[in-house]
């Protein structure tokens, strides 16, 4: 006899998955914030420490690395003994990193709290990608999606909280109150009915060795140029709209506002009234959104426009992330944690090298190159995606 869809058992379970999704959505939120909060913390920054260009830029640098070990660490090890200590352990050591850059004055000090906190940022956005993976019964991408939204409000909130309280307090004072706020995160987190471990007794080299299937190697290195040409967007966006004849410095911000609005709102939308859409279909058509956007950010066109083609390509590089890992899930179900660990770690590396590399080039032919770099980004993804297809249309 069937058991009864409508059970106290039952509705236990729903409530726990909505428990745990929301605790996902606020590591997500926290993880947001902090992907700004040294751009956004920049000018403060450098006036108590007395940085120029070169100290300004070693401190960007040891973000993505704490981010990066991170996300190879979580993965194996949620894997095997959970997600609720390892997510409360990872807020708390982003509260500790965030009170750290609010109190110190000593510049050892703030490397470390750097590293600290992107090492836990780095582990609550892969880990609770991985969570929302595991308790999704439905479409895991779309989940996955919703999930995205918070990443786009933290980045959205976190300048936005500076800005309007700066008038009543100090930018490092609402630092530390966000940093404790991350603490008792951390210590709620405790009392969630986060899933427990998977591949518990399991060698740690099996559980790795059985990862490398082309559906994966495929998806990271999509991935990998993806968060190569966020990273440029992001980055080198403002140089190269103020170039002679471009935009003003205002104008390229509010550009980049509109670039992660995009990726809010496309996500959403993902989430809710998309999620019965072929996702293989989104994806491509996510590629000529951003293809679209492109064009119009490199015209010198007037700044609508440029606006409108940031507003296209932020819409286009929602569909990447959350899609992908949900293929992913589903065809790593037994080690999800270890399969999104390898992809973030992927692409983590995509952004660096994809940042370093435009440096080099803009320091010996000019920031047109900045054009070529997020077209050869492009074509890879779309190279990426024909691959993934080709994987994906089995398990449809």
């Amino acid at each position: 006899q069937k058991k009864p869809i409508f059970t106290d058992e039952n509705k236990n379970a729903m409530s726990a998955r909505v428990l745990v999704f929301w605790a996902c959505c606020a590591g997500m939120l926290l993880f947001g914030m902090s992907a700004i909060t040294l751009g956004a913390m920049a000018q403060p920054l450098q006036e108590r420490f007395g940085l120029d260009g070169v100290g300004a830029g070693t401190l960007f640098s040891i973000l993505p690395i704490g981010i990066l070990a991170g996300s190879i660490f979580f993965g194996p090890i949620s894997d095997r003994y959970g997600f609720r200590y390892l997510l409360s352990g990872a807020a708390v050591a982003m509260g500790l990193g965030f009170e750290g850059i609010a109190l110190t004055h000593s510049m050892p000090l703030l490397y470390g709290s750097i590293f600290l906190f992107g090492f836990g940022g780095g582990i609550l956005n892969g880990a609770t990608s991985a969570v929302v993976n595991d308790i999704s019964t439905g479409n895991k991408g779309a989940n996955l999606s919703l999930l995205g939204v918070f990443f786009g409000v933290g980045g959205l909130g976190m300048p936005m909280l500076l800005a309007l309280l700066e008038r009543w307090f100090a930018p490092f004072a609402i630092l530390g109150a966000v940093g404790a706020g991350a603490i008792l995160i951390g210590m709620l987190y405790l009392l969630v009915p986060f899933p427990g471990g998977k591949t518990a007794g399991m060698p740690l080299s099996m559980n790795l060795s059985h990862l490398f299937k082309p559906l994966l190697l495929f998806v990271s290195f999509f991935l990998f140029f993806q968060s190569g040409m966020e990273g440029l967007i992001n980055n080198w966006s403002t140089t190269f709209l103020t170039r002679p004849g471009g935009v003003s410095e205002a104008d390229a911000l509010f550009g980049l506002s509109f670039y992660m609005f995009g990726m809010t709102v496309m996500r959403l939308l993902v989430g809710s009234v998309l999620r019965t859409v072929s996702r293989v279909g989104l994806m491509w058509t996510g590629l000529g959104l951003v293809a679209l956007g492109l064009v119009a950010v490199q015209q010198s066109g007037p700044k609508e426009l440029i606006w409108a083609g940031l507003f296209l390509a932020g819409s286009g590089l929602a569909l990447g992330f959350p899609i992908l890992l949900g293929f992913v899930g589903e065809q790593f179900a037994d080690a999800s944690g270890a399969a999104f660990s390898f992809a973030f770690s992927i692409a983590l590396v995509g952004n660096m090298l994809f940042n370093y590399s435009l440096g080099y080039l803009v320091d010996s032919f000019g920031i047109s190159q900045y054009v070529f770099a997020v077209w050869i980004a492009l074509l890879c993804m779309g190279v990426m995606l024909f691959f993934i297809q080709k994987q994906v249309r089995p398990h449809s």
